[in-house]
């Protein structure tokens, strides 16, 4: 595939730190769109010049891609380059916590952290559309002001937002957390839940979560905790074309926005990476070679 736009995720810088072992030397990037140049043997179904988008072409921060066909997806014909490469991994993401992980209904009260970010902007959405009640954290003003306008009920700052969550819930708590930011909230974020409630952790934007003890989660009221992975809800072609088409059906509908929150070149991908990992940013980064 010729790459014509790159996500730039945390993954990438992960596996850069050594968090996420890979073999050396290793070229990064999962996440991209583009236009198919040449298929394998066997490839009945792409074409030469077709529109495809993928959250698993290893090696995407490049101009050209070898990617596995089942793991790619058709780009709809409204559909541009950025878009799709900015909603893919994200958007998949978002998609399978609100659909699978915890299936969130109007009954629900959520927690997003990091709201204004491109997985919390989408999750948001999502989560409002299924008629739930949305409590976000930002950590600036400006970032309070999108994660109001996806569509967030309350929006708190970081300091003692376990407290205000006990608030606004008259004291019962949030039906779950969804937490890609880790270590500096995971404490807090088991405070927020109310009995039985779940703590989905999809990410360590922060650093990673400790060690603890899990008999705590029986004294903090039978909760439960899980670290789940979007490869693991994407694992056949069937899932991930039924994902992406919901995905792709809310976007081209105008029910889901993507933002893209920076554009880089491909050369500056160093840059792309530090501004995301210093949680400066809004919405999807892309790199464009």
């Amino acid at each position: 595939m010729r790459v014509a736009a790159i996500g730039v995720n945390f993954i990438e810088i992960y596996r850069r730190q050594g968090v996420y072992q890979v073999p050396l030397p290793n070229v990064p990037g999962e996440e991209f769109a583009g236009e198919v140049v040449a298929c394998g043997d066997g490839v009945n179904w792409l074409s030469v010049g077709d529109r495809v988008a993928t959250a698993k072409g290893a090696g995407a921060y490049a101009e050209f891609v070898n990617v596995d066909a089942l793991q790619t997806v058709r780009i709809p014909d409204d559909g541009t380059y950025e878009q799709s490469a900015g909603a893919m991994l994200q958007g998949l993401t978002a998609h399978y916590l609100c659909n699978s992980v915890f299936p969130v209904g109007p009954e629900h009260t959520v927690v997003i952290h990091a709201g204004a970010g491109g997985v919390g902007l989408l999750l948001t959405q999502m989560c409002k559309l299924k008629g739930a009640t949305v409590i976000t954290t930002v950590s600036t003003p400006e970032k309070e002001i999108l994660s109001r306008g996806a569509g967030a009920d309350h929006v708190l700052s970081y300091d003692d937002f376990e407290v205000k969550v006990r608030e606004l819930t008259a004291g019962v708590g949030a039906d779950v957390v969804f937490d890609g930011v880790g270590k500096s909230t995971f404490e807090q974020s088991l405070l927020s839940l109310r009995k039985r409630g779940w703590m989905v952790l999809f990410g360590a934007a922060s650093g990673l979560v400790p060690p603890f003890e899990l008999h705590r989660l029986n004294g903090l009221g039978s909760l439960v905790v899980t670290r789940p992975g979007l490869w693991d809800f994407t694992e056949t072609s069937d899932e991930l074309n039924w994902r992406t088409s919901e995905l792709f059906g809310l976007i081209g509908s105008g029910k889901l926005d993507v933002r893209i929150g920076g554009i880089y070149p491909l050369k500056d991908c160093g840059a792309a990476q530090e501004a995301l990992a210093g949680r400066g940013t809004t919405g999807k980064l892309l790199l464009i070679p």
